[in-house]
C-alpha cells in the first residue's frame, strides 16, 4: 500500500480545516436566521401581535421545517469531516448548500407559480378586451348607413354580449387572484381582529364604571323621517359620542316606529349607564358645550353647528392604515362598525328574522333587490323599472355560472310598491323571487309607523344585507343601511353592490373628495381638465366611465374620466383608546 506524501497529507488536513470552518459558518448562519425569524414575534406591540400572531407562527413553522432540512445536511457533512472521509461529492454538496443558503438570504421569496400565471392571464385579458373593442368600433365606424339598420343593431348587441364575457372573465380571475397566497385567510383574520378591537372600544365607552360621573351625549330618537333615516341618525350620534369620548344615552321614548322604545327591538346600547342625568342638573348644555360639561345634548345633523371634522366620511387616524389596507371603502367599513354595535337584536327579534328566512327558504346564492318607489319618486329619486334592476341581477348570475353550477337564480325582492313583486315574477319566470307583498303594503306612507311595518322593514334589511349581491338605489336610506350592515358580514363587501343612481353617501357628511392621478385634456364640451394632484369634489358617478365633480384648483365643474382619479381619504385624529387596547 503506497504511503502518502507529506504534501498530500498537509493538503488533506488543510481541506478538512476549510470544510470544517465552512460547516461552522453555515451552522452559525442557521442560528442567526432562527434569531432573526423569531425576533419580530417578541418585538411587536400587544395589539400588533394579536393581529398577526397566527400568520407569523405559520411562517415560523414553515421556515423551521426548511432550516431543519439544512441542519440535517450540515450534520451529514460534519460527520464526514470528523471521520476524515472528505470526498469530492461531499465538497460539492457543501458548496451547493452554502451557495443556496447564502443566496436565499438576499433573494425574496416571491409569488407562487399559480399567482404569476393568473396575473399574466389578467394582463392578457385586458389587452384582448381592448383589441376586441377597438376592432369592433372600427367596423361600426365604417358601417354603411344605407345598409339595413337591423344588422347594425345585431352587431352592437353582439359587441355588448362579448364585451360582457370579457369583463366577467377578468373579474373572476381577479377574485381568484385575491384569494391566492392565503390572502383571503389574512383578510378574514384581520377583519375579525380589527372589528373586535372597535367593538371592544365601543363597549368600554358605553359601559362606564360610574354612570353618575360619566360624561354623556344625549341623542333623541325623534327625527321626523323614515326608518333608514332614523337608524342613520342614531349612528351619527354614536360616532359623535366616540369622537368626544362620551357615553351615548339614546332617548327613544315614544319612538315613532315602536312606542316601547329602542330596547323593544334591539339590545340596550348600554348595560350600566342609561340615566341621562348628570351629577348636577346645571352641568348640562346643548352642543357644543365645553370639554368639562358633563351632559351635552346633540341636535340632528342638519342643525349641527359648529361641524366637527370627524363626521362621516372620516376615518380615525390610529386605525386608518389597517382599514385602508383591508377594505375597498374605508368610510363605509367604519360606519358599519357602529351599525354592528347598535343593531344587535333582542332574542325575540332575531327569532322572528330566523323564522322568516326559514319560511321563505332563503338560500344562497341570492341577489337582494330593493325597489324604492312611493314618496321618493319625483322628489329625491327617479323612477326605475324592474328591467333596469334585473340587468345587473342577470350579470351577477352570468358571472357566477362561469365558475360554478347555479341550480336556481334566486332573488329577494323588497319594495314599498306591492305591484313590483307580481310584475317581476310574471316577466322573469326563469328566476325564483322571494318576497312578501304584505310587507310592501305596510311600507306605504299611511301605514309606515305600525308594528307590522316595522317587522317588514327589519326583515327586508336583514335579507338584503345577507344577500350575495345588492342591486338598489343609494338614494334610498334603506338600501344604504343594508349595504352598511353587509360590510360587517364580510371582510370586504365594498364591491358587492350596484346602485342605479347615486354613489354612496351619508346624510350630513363632510366633503367627499378625490385626487387626480392622471392628467386629462378636454375632449368634450361637458368635461373639465385635470392635472395630477388636483383635488376634486365628487358629485356623482354616471356609471358610463365618467364622474361629475368640481376641480378645486380651477373651480370648474363637469365630467372627468373616473379611472383618472382615486379616493382622497379624510383621515382625522379621533381620541385614543389606549386604556382599552392594552387591557
Amino acid at each position: 500500500m503506497p504511503i502518502p506524501t507529506i504534501s498530500k497529507m498537509m493538503t488533506a488536513r488543510s481541506s478538512n480545516k476549510i470544510m470544517a470552518k465552512a460547516a461552522v459558518v453555515l451552522f452559525l448562519f442557521w442560528i442567526i436566521a432562527l434569531i432573526l425569524l423569531t425576533r419580530p414575534l417578541s418585538n411587536t406591540t400587544p395589539s400588533d401581535s394579536s393581529n398577526d400572531l397566527h400568520s407569523r407562527l405559520s411562517q415560523a413553522i414553515s421556515e423551521l421545517t426548511v432550516l431543519k432540512d439544512k441542519n440535517q445536511e450540515l450534520q451529514w457533512i460534519l460527520n464526514n469531516i470528523q471521520s476524515g472521509n472528505v470526498k469530492d461529492n461531499v465538497k460539492e454538496k457543501l458548496r451547493l448548500t452554502l451557495q443556496d443558503s447564502l443566496g436565499s438570504a438576499n433573494r425574496p421569496t416571491g409569488p407562487s407559480k399559480e399567482y404569476e400565471v393568473k396575473r399574466r392571464s389578467i394582463f392578457r385579458g385586458v389587452q384582448e378586451m381592448w383589441y376586441f373593442v377597438r376592432a369592433e368600433l372600427k367596423k361600426l365606424k365604417s358601417f354603411n348607413q344605407a345598409e339595413d339598420t337591423s344588422q347594425l343593431k345585431k352587431t352592437i348587441s353582439e359587441v355588448l354580449a362579448t364585451g360582457a364575457e370579457h369583463e366577467m372573465t377578468l373579474l373572476n380571475n381577479l377574485d381568484e387572484l385575491s384569494n391566492m397566497e392565503e390572502h383571503d385567510k389574512w383578510r378574514a383574520t384581520e377583519s375579525q381582529a380589527l372589528s373586535g378591537l372597535v367593538q371592544k372600544r365601543l363597549h368600554h365607552l358605553q359601559n362606564p364604571s360610574d354612570c353618575t360621573k360619566a360624561r354623556k351625549l344625549i341623542c333623541n330618537l325623534n327625527k321626523s323621517c323614515g326608518y333608514g333615516c332614523q337608524i342613520h341618525h342614531a349612528a351619527y350620534c354614536f360616532i359623535m359620542a366616540y369622537a368626544t369620548k362620551r357615553t351615548m344615552i339614546l332617548n327613544s321614548k315614544k319612538w315613532r316606529y315602536h312606542r316601547g322604545g329602542w330596547e323593544t327591538i334591539f339590545l340596550p346600547v348600554s348595560d350600566t349607564c342609561t340615566d341621562p342625568a348628570g351629577a348636577f342638573p346645571q352641568d348640562r348644555s346643548n352642543w357644543p358645550g365645553k370639554n368639562e360639561t358633563q351632559v351635552i345634548e346633540l341636535p340632528i345633523v342638519d342643525m349641527l353647528s359648529p361641524r366637527p371634522p370627524f363626521l362621516p366620511l372620516s376615518i380615525p387616524r390610529d386605525l386608518s392604515e389597517r382599514i385602508i389596507r383591508l377594505h375597498g371603502d374605508p368610510s363605509v367599513w367604519w360606519i358599519g362598525q357602529f351599525m354592528k354595535y347598535l343593531l344587535r337584536y333582542q332574542p325575540e327579534t332575531q327569532a322572528m328574522l330566523d323564522e322568516a328566512k326559514k319560511n321563505m327558504s332563503f338560500q344562497k346564492p341570492i341577489v337582494g333587490v330593493h325597489v324604492r318607489r312611493t314618496d321618493k319618486v319625483g322628489t329625491e329619486a327617479a323612477f326605475h323599472s324592474v328591467d333596469e334592476y334585473m340587468v345587473y341581477v342577470a350579470e351577477f348570475f352570468n358571472k357566477l355560472e362561469m365558475k360554478q353550477n347555479v341550480d336556481v337564480r334566486r332573488v329577494y325582492l323588497a319594495s314599498d310598491d306591492p305591484s313590483v313583486l307580481p310584475e317581476a315574477k310574471k316577466k322573469y319566470p326563469d328566476y325564483e323571487f322571494l318576497g312578501d307583498v304584505s310587507v310592501a303594503k305596510g311600507a306605504a306612507v299611511s301605514t309606515r309607523y305600525t308594528d307590522a311595518s316595522l317587522r317588514g322593514i327589519l326583515m327586508d334589511i336583514d335579507m338584503l344585507a345577507n344577500s350575495d349581491y345588492l342591486v338598489c338605489t343609494f338614494s334610498s336610506q334603506v338600501c344604504r343601511v343594508a349595504y352598511e350592515i353587509m360590510q360587517t358580514l364580510h371582510p370586504d363587501a365594498s364591491s358587492k353592490f350596484k346602485s342605479l343612481d347615486d354613489i354612496y353617501y351619508y346624510g350630513g357628511q363632510g366633503a367627499h373628495q378625490q385626487v387626480a392621478v392622471y392628467p386629462h385634456k378636454i375632449t368634450r364640451e361637458s368635461e373639465i381638465a385635470l392635472q395630477v394632484g388636483d383635488v376634486l369634489g365628487i358629485a356623482g358617478n354616471h356609471w358610463d366611465g365618467y364622474s361629475r365633480g368640481v376641480n378645486e384648483r380651477t373651480k370648474l365643474s363637469g365630467l372627468y374620466p373616473s379611472f383618472k382619479a382615486r379616493e382622497k381619504y379624510n383621515i382625522v385624529d379621533f381620541p385614543p383608546y389606549s386604556e382599552v387596547d392594552s387591557s
